[in-house]
């Protein structure tokens, strides 16, 4: 998958509610939850949907809080595929 350039990026970011990307050039987004199993909960359906997709962002798990950053390593920098288990995300309940 070809890595998007700087325009393309902030394209996608625009129709992207709430990701930021970082400066390590991953796109986060931090999910505020009401408790720790709410958390977990919500961090493991992204986990199915990140296995399903094959592509794997990283997780931080706090009490109410889950952030993610998506990357593709692969591509060296953000892909399609980045942006679009962010959609995928951003249809679970939270």
């Amino acid at each position: 998958m070809a890595k998007l350039d700087d325009a393309q990026i902030q394209e996608r970011l625009a129709h992207a509610e709430g990701w930021r990307l970082n400066e390590a050039g991953e796109i986060t987004k931090t999910f505020v939850f009401s408790g720790f199993p709410q958390s977990l909960m919500f961090a493991t359906a992204v986990g199915v949907l990140a296995e399903a997709a094959q592509h794997h962002p990283d997780i931080t798990i706090q009490w109410n809080k889950v952030t993610l950053a998506l990357t593709t390593h692969d591509a060296g920098g953000l892909t399609d595929k980045d942006f679009d288990l962010a959609r995928q995300i951003d249809g679970l309940p939270h």
